[in-house]
C-alpha cells in the first residue's frame, strides 16, 4: 500500500507531488496555449492582455472562493485563514475568475470577440495533471472523498477507504476531451466550444464535490458547488447546444 504524500527524488532532493505535478500542469497548459494562439484572430498584444487579465483574475477568484470553501475551518481557528489563502487553491475559483478577468480586459481593451476555445485543451490538460499530484499527496490535499466500501476506494494513509475522486475527475477530463474532440467535427460557433467545456466541467463538480467531505452551508451546497450552480443558471442556454448537432 502507498505511503501518502508519494514524493519523487531528483538525486538527493526530495519533491512533493503536488508542487511536481502543479509546475508540470502550468508548463504544459501554458505551452499548449502558446500552439494554439498562434492560430488567433486577435493581434498578439491583445491575445497577450487578455491572458494577463485572465491570470490575474483567476488568482483572486481562486483566494476567495478557497476562503469561503473552508469557512468552517477559519470559524474554528481563524489563524488559520493565512495559511488557507496562501496555500488553497480552487480549479473552479480560477476558472471562474479566469474568465471574468477576460471578458473585463476584453472591455478595456476593445475586444468584441469570443477568445475562450484557445484555453479549452490547454485547461482540461492542466486540470487533468494537477489531479495526479493532488490524488499523490492524500489526505492534506483536501481533495479526496468520503468514505466507502467500494473495491476501488482508496486508503490515504488515515484507515478510512475513501472514493478517489482525484481519479473520478481525470477519468471525466479524458472523456470531455474525447467528446469535445467529437463535438467539434460538427457545427458551432466561435466561443461555443469554451461554452461547452465549462458547463460540461461544471456540471461534473457540482455533483462530484456531494460525494467530498465538504461544508455545505449553502441550500446544502458547498461554496464551490454553490458557485457552480450559479454559472450554470448563466449559461442554461448553452445547455441544449451541446448535443445539439448541426452538419
Amino acid at each position: 500500500m502507498a505511503t501518502f504524500p508519494v514524493y519523487f527524488w531528483l538525486g538527493p532532493l526530495r519533491i512533493h507531488p503536488h508542487i511536481l505535478f502543479e509546475s508540470l500542469a502550468y508548463a504544459i497548459a501554458f505551452r499548449l496555449l502558446l500552439r494554439n494562439v498562434r492560430k488567433d484572430s486577435i493581434s498578439a498584444s491583445q491575445r497577450g492582455s487578455v491572458m494577463v487579465g485572465g491570470m490575474i483574475g483567476a488568482l483572486i477568484v481562486a483566494k476567495v472562493l478557497v476562503g469561503l470553501q473552508h469557512i468552517d475551518l477559519i470559524w474554528q481557528n481563524p489563524q488559520q485563514l493565512l495559511l488557507i489563502l496562501l496555500q488553497g487553491k480552487t480549479v473552479v475559483g480560477a476558472l471562474l475568475g479566469g474568465l471574468i478577468g477576460v471578458e473585463i480586459t476584453k472591455k478595456i481593451i476593445g475586444v468584441n470577440q469570443s477568445t475562450g476555445d484557445v484555453f479549452v485543451y490547454p485547461l482540461i490538460v492542466g486540470t487533468g495533471i494537477g489531479r495526479i499530484g493532488c490524488f499523490l499527496t492524500g489526505l492534506s490535499d483536501r481533495t479526496y472523498g468520503i468514505a466507502t466500501t467500494l473495491p476501488w476506494g482508496v486508503d490515504f494513509g488515515d484507515g478510512i477507504s475513501r472514493h478517489p475522486t482525484q481519479l473520478y475527475e481525470i477519468i471525466f477530463l479524458l472523456i470531455l476531451i474525447l467528446f469535445l474532440k467529437v463535438r467539434s467535427k460538427y457545427h458551432y460557433q466561435n466561443g461555443e466550444l469554451f461554452k461547452f467545456y465549462l458547463v460540461l466541467y461544471l456540471s461534473f463538480r457540482l455533483l462530484i464535490d456531494f460525494i467530498k467531505p465538504e461544508f455545505r452551508p449553502l441550500l446544502g451546497l458547498s461554496a464551490i458547488q454553490f458557485a457552480c450552480l450559479l454559472t450554470l443558471l448563466y449559461y442554461r442556454q448553452t445547455i441544449p447546444q451541446i448535443f445539439k448537432i448541426k452538419r
